[in-house]
């Protein structure tokens, strides 16, 4: 048969990627495969698959999508982090393989399986099944000229085949070695923690395996523990708990459950010593529970593919860059935070010298340097993030074994430095990125409590308290309430009652307060702040300032309306002279006053000094700003006062579709603003609307702020004015 030249092309690079052709001038020659020996001992299985895991999940929906992978002709590449179990999975449908009746498609004539972290380990792999199968051409003095010989004979053979690589680090290393199925009759399975293209190309399918879902989990423990002889350790309230703090991952259940199963504790106690982070994972998944044959401790485990990972990032800022990220919430962390000045400050002094000499010269760290060392990290599965602006995450038990690591002297520069590094990222007013700010918050909270007192002391860093502010921002007021509690208490302990950190504290408790409606409480704890801001401070103090402001809110919270008239006054004056007419705090109490003005009955002077604050406001802060809106309602209310119904009810139809905008639909303020309008509509004769609307504010007001607050109380007493 002659060939035509793309033929002969194709022929050509098939053969030369096989090293099965040498070509001498023009002429190409083209070895055929070598054949077994007819005295081959069928089947040929060369390496020990892992024996079957201890109560091992079968991973039904990761096998379906192997399955569909074989049935397009693909390799399959098994990828995910350490513990997940991939080559428990492997080894499973190795073995599966292998025990079948050999006759027709089933069954397997050979299996080699290999741990392929290093090229030599494939090579000797190979070379020893191209010697169980007696190829011609094979000596034991050339390994690495069987290995090809078997690879040629892979290719080109009717027998039925698997070649299992567990465990690839390199894939430049192993992509000469990667057999070719030209025949169909085989396959490639292979594990690895990478998830980088290299793997998916030429035929072959990534599937990620990740973490075991909470029935998985829940069975397996039942199971361990049964099949142990130990079914009475199982307690079905606290396995889901376990599960949860072990992060669902396979190898750390295995190792908790046979600590459970040697030492005996119920769940419950364990729970308690694994909670407490002041205990090490090696004492609480000691290797004496290594039940499975990993051979090496847990954090080992996790943290194994760290020495490759240095190895490839000539930044140096791998480690670094672990360090900070282990220690945010384990459900992400936006990837923008390690870009800051603050974050690239750090890194710059955090990084080994690459020479002893250089240890005093530290060169600049870059964004690109950054973005290529978290781009080693989530190639090798320590940190994993699912699109380039995605946050970033860190399973839990790896940040806590990342976290053991971190040399303790160093632990509160590092823990400050990421909260430098959040403070600075955080949006200048949180409606403008609520998801950004809510990621932001869970992030401090979780930092405080994994490094606390590294964050109070020697003060009190700010992001503490813009957790708080940012709670009663998006309107959270019962969280604000429990947060500024432990805030207080905090300080109080920390710094004592006198410092200006617990003062702070008590003046953002009573905000909380009073967002939440307990008057009588916020008015209390404010006449308190304003006496200690006054005696440590100074009258002049921006910060007695605005202890006084708040005062004066209280006492018009209150219906002490000719004191909060008088005080407020007094503090729009104060705030003139000490911050300047047009400060943010300045616009707030002419804002307020303006109320005043309304409550004592002078209409028209409240109606210009509105038009005024919302001018102010929108050229200060913009017509999206939340204090914007606010000015944009009394506006409205004032038109109301002033008998200006329509003009009052197109301003709150405006202001309502503002806030729903802004900040959502359910943010209190909405809702006061939903409230308003269907006060305007019952005004302008529309009753039924108002109905409507009224029966709607009520059932949001009792699902937002409950049925015992007082919006809900005056929402109540609406309706009831609207149905009569």
């Amino acid at each position: 048969m002659v060939m035509g030249e793309t033929g002969q092309r194709r022929a050509r690079q098939q053969a030369q990627a096989h090293g099965d052709v040498t070509q001498v001038a023009g002429d190409m020659h083209v070895h055929p495969a070598p054949v077994q020996g007819p005295s081959v001992e069928w089947p040929v299985w060369v390496g020990d698959v892992p024996r079957p895991a201890a109560a091992f999940q079968p991973r039904t929906q990761v096998r379906k999508k192997v399955k569909a992978a074989r049935g397009r002709g693909s390799d399959v590449v098994l990828s995910g982090a350490g513990g997940v179990g991939k080559s428990q999975l492997a080894a499973a449908l190795a073995r599966e393989l292998r025990d079948q009746e050999r006759s027709g498609e089933a069954g397997l004539d050979v299996l080699v399986w290999v741990r392929a972290t290093v090229t030599d380990q494939v090579i000797s792999a190979y070379a020893k099944a191209a010697k169980r199968l007696h190829l011609p051409g094979v000596s034991s003095d050339d390994e690495e000229r069987a290995a090809r010989l078997f690879l040629r004979w892979l290719a080109a053979t009717e027998q039925q085949w698997l070649v299992v690589l567990d465990d690839i680090t390199d894939p430049v290393s192993v992509r000469d070695w990667w057999p070719d199925s030209g025949a169909g009759r085989g396959w490639v399975l292979a594990t690895s923690r990478r998830e980088d293209a290299q793997l998916s190309g030429e035929g072959r399918a990534l599937i990620r395996l990740g973490l075991y879902t909470d029935s998985e989990a829940r069975a397996y423990l039942q199971r361990r523990l049964t099949d142990a002889g130990h079914a009475h350790l199982h307690d079905p309230g606290r396995a889901d708990e376990m599960a949860a703090e072990l992060g669902h991952l396979p190898l750390a259940l295995g190792h908790a459950a046979a600590y459970l199963i040697n030492k005996r504790p119920t769940m419950a106690d364990y729970l308690t010593l694994l909670r407490d982070t002041s205990n090490r994972l090696s004492d609480l998944l000691p290797v004496s529970a290594d039940a499975e044959g990993y051979g090496r401790p847990i954090t080992a485990s996790l943290l194994i593919s760290l020495d490759a990972v240095e190895e490839a990032d000539t930044s140096r800022l791998a480690r670094p860059l672990l360090h900070l990220a282990s220690l945010m919430d384990p459900l992400g962390h936006p990837v923008t935070v390690w870009s800051t000045s603050e974050a690239l400050g750090y890194l710059r002094t955090a990084r080994p010298p690459q020479r002893r000499w250089l240890r005093k010269y530290h060169p600049p760290v870059t964004d690109i340097e950054v973005h290529n060392a978290l781009e080693y990290l989530r190639i090798y599965a320590l940190i994993t993030q699912d699109t380039a602006t995605a946050p970033l995450r860190m399973h839990a038990l790896t940040a806590r074994a990342v976290r053991e690591t971190i040399p303790p002297d160093t632990l509160p520069a590092t823990a400050r430095t990421a909260a430098d590094a959040i403070t600075k990222l955080w949006p200048r007013h949180d409606h403008e990125e609520r998801e950004l700010a809510a990621l932001l918050r869970a992030n401090v909270v979780h930092l405080d409590q994994l490094t606390r007192p590294a964050l109070w002391q020697p003060t009190t860093h700010p992001c503490i308290y813009r957790v708080s502010s940012s709670l009663t921002d998006a309107g959270l007021y019962q969280h604000a309430i429990e947060y500024d509690q432990g805030l207080f208490r905090q300080n109080n302990e920390f710094h004592g009652p006198d410092h200006p950190d617990t003062i702070t504290a008590r003046h953002n408790l009573a905000v909380s307060y009073r967002d939440a409606g307990l008057i009588q409480d916020a008015l209390d704890l404010r006449e308190r702040v304003l006496a200690d801001r006054d005696r440590i401070l100074g009258t002049d103090h921006p910060a007695t300032l605005n202890a006084r402001h708040n005062l004066a809110n209280s006492y018009h919270d209150a219906g002490r309306f000719q004191e909060a008239h008088y005080l407020r006054e007094q503090v729009l004056a104060d705030y003139e002279r000490v911050l300047g007419a047009d400060h943010p705090a300045t616009l707030d109490a002419r804002h307020n006053l303006a109320a005043s003005y309304s409550g004592a009955g002078r209409i028209q002077e409240a109606l210009d000094l509105c038009e005024r604050v919302l001018a102010d406001y929108e050229r200060v802060l913009g017509t999206d700003h939340p204090a914007t809106l606010d000015a944009l309602n009394n506006l409205a209310n004032s038109y109301d006062d002033a008998g200006r119904i329509q003009e009052a009810l197109d301003l709150r139809e405006r202001v309502l579709a503002d806030y729903e905008r802004v900040l959502g639909a359910d943010h209190p303020a909405t809702l006061d603003a939903r409230h308003n309008l269907a006060a305007s509509y019952s005004g302008a004769g529309r009753i039924q609307e108002a109905v409507d609307l009224c029966e709607q504010v009520l059932a949001d007001y009792e699902r937002v702020l409950g049925t015992d607050h007082p919006d809900t109380f005056t929402a109540l007493n609406n309706l009831a004015n609207s149905y009569d």
